[in-house]
């Protein structure tokens, strides 16, 4: 049998260029001749913790060169990886603890504490702790450990990772990727995005979901590229080291505080070949604003945590500002309508996609798997999209009224609820209006019972407990009443046309 495990694609090329860096940052740097001996480490580790193939890791802890080797190990041992936003708060974690039930939860030191009670509270066996300087139980554990050289045995369909994503319900859905969905995709890249032999890769991205892990690291892993690896983005600091690098992927919020610097300038990109956007969608002014200031176009790409990229402006060829390109090699892809027959072109329907990067399923949800599938196979996105002559996909919304703010997926129904459990809310409608900086804001629409109330407070406290940041309402609008069709749906659309400028001005 032919291993198929992702590891010993990467390892492969591991051998090409040994004392090159793979990952250098500001707390240390990681040879790619390392990599097999740190993950060894780990792979020691679960061993005697008595992890076996396919048991989960869940793993929230900040971004650092350690929680790359983490992910790497999990790979190579067969377990499946399952990392969470770093916001997330405790009742968050809860669900997604208790819905995986993990072998192993990696947190950050300073929660680690809170997180052992849920986790006992839970029985989940191991918890275990790490951070970018090196403290955490986890590296006491693995102080006194032997590496070892394991490398499991793994079909493509085997699972590598499980991306939890918000559903609309308020119940978030673990997506189950495959060793093959992450090797078809990261190949296609490769060639599609022309990595060359010398690239170095900025990233200043988020580890916890599919652009920042799977698009960012698995290209480079298997291109044996350098990363500049940076604990997260700030301008100046991503200014300074765009002349050591030659591709960049980022959200479009990053795009935008670069254009509001005026030392980001043509000279600062001299050796960059490729910006990438992505996660959020792309104004057309910061597209045109980009290339009048640098000369360069970015590359606008789409993809969900169920299929990593689906399409891509080429690299090869013109980019065009508001679209999202063309379908990939070897995905397919087909824009339709309710009955599911094609839409004409430049008609807009729902875009289904197939290929080998379409995920195996949610976890444990069989039935939300088989509607969320067509009865030939194609994975149904829920992205309303046209696609021109030329077969030039352009998003225009999101069937389900995702909210995508900063590049995180926000779903309106997981604020709403709680907005109405509120004394003073009659009722509640969240809305995504488009953000110059963030691409899409939250906003929260009331109707209060009692318009003499002043609830700013309530709502602050209430979700600061309860949600993440990045899904806080930016901005809250009251109304006397929410806009409803005559069967009495909530008609968002009005409300996103009558505030869509309200962030822009």
């Amino acid at each position: 049998m032919v291993n198929e495990n992702l590891y010993k694609h990467f390892e492969k090329n591991f051998s090409k260029y040994p004392e090159r860096e793979f990952l250098r940052s500001d707390h240390g740097s990681l040879r790619f001749d390392d990599i097999d001996e740190v993950t060894g480490l780990y792979i020691t580790l679960f061993s005697k913790i008595g992890i076996s193939k396919g048991d989960r890791i869940v793993v929230q802890v900040e971004k650092s060169i350690d929680s790359v080797i983490l992910y790497l190990a999990c790979i190579r041992y067969g377990a499946i990886y399952i990392p969470l936003n770093t916001a997330y708060t405790e009742e968050e974690i809860r669900y997604f603890l208790s819905d995986s039930m993990p072998e192993l939860f990696v947190c950050d030191p300073f929660n680690e504490e809170s997180m052992t009670q849920l986790a006992n509270e839970l029985q989940i066996n191991n918890i275990m702790s790490m951070n970018r300087k090196k403290e955490g139980t986890l590296f006491e554990e693995i102080s006194e450990l032997q590496s070892s050289n394991f490398v499991e045995e793994c079909n493509g369909d085997d699972l590598a990772a499980i991306l939890y994503t918000s559903g609309t319900t308020g119940r978030s859905k673990g997506a189950m990727i495959t060793h093959n969905n992450l090797l078809s995709n990261a190949k296609v890249l490769l060639n599609y995005w022309g990595w060359e032999e010398n690239d170095v890769l900025l990233h200043a991205l988020p580890i916890f979901h599919v652009h920042g892990l799977f698009v960012a690291l698995n290209c480079a892993l298997l291109n044996s590229s350098k990363v500049i690896f940076l604990d997260y983005f700030e301008t100046k600091r991503v200014i300074l080291e765009l002349p050591n690098a030659t591709v960049m992927m980022g959200v479009p919020t990053f795009y935008v505080r670069l254009l509001a610097d005026q030392g980001f300038n043509k000279e600062v990109c001299h050796k960059m070949r490729l910006f990438i956007s992505g996660s959020a969608p792309l104004l057309s002014d910061t597209f045109n604003s980009f290339e009048k200031r640098t000369g360069m176009r970015i590359l606008e790409r789409y993809g969900m945590s169920e299929t990593s990229m689906i399409t891509s402006n080429p690299y090869f060829g013109d980019r065009i500002a508001g679209t999202v390109g063309f379908f990939l090699p070897s995905i397919q892809g087909r824009i339709v309508n309710e009955e599911g027959a094609k839409v004409s072109i430049g008609e807009v329907g729902i875009l289904e996609t197939k290929g080998p990067n379409v995920f195996k399923g949610y976890w444990k949800m069989p039935e939300k798997t088989h509607s969320e599938f067509t009865n030939d196979g194609f994975f149904i996105t829920g992205d309303l999209a046209s696609v021109d002559a030329e077969g030039r996909v352009t998003i225009v919304g999101r069937e389900k009224d995702l909210i995508i703010s900063g590049g995180y997926n926000v779903y309106p129904k997981e604020v709403e609820i709680l907005l109405d459990t509120i004394d003073f809310v009659q009722e509640s409608c969240v809305i995504g209006l488009p953000h110059t900086d963030f691409g899409e804001a939250v906003t929260a629409i009331i109707v209060l019972k009692d318009t003499n109330v002043n609830i700013e407070d309530d709502i602050k406290y209430l979700l600061d407990k309860k949600l993440a940041k990045f899904k806080h309402p930016k901005k809250i609008i009251y109304l006397e009443e929410i806009p409803r069709n005559t069967m009495g749906k909530v008609q968002k659309n009005m409300l996103r046309d009558k505030y869509r400028t309200l962030y822009l001005n």
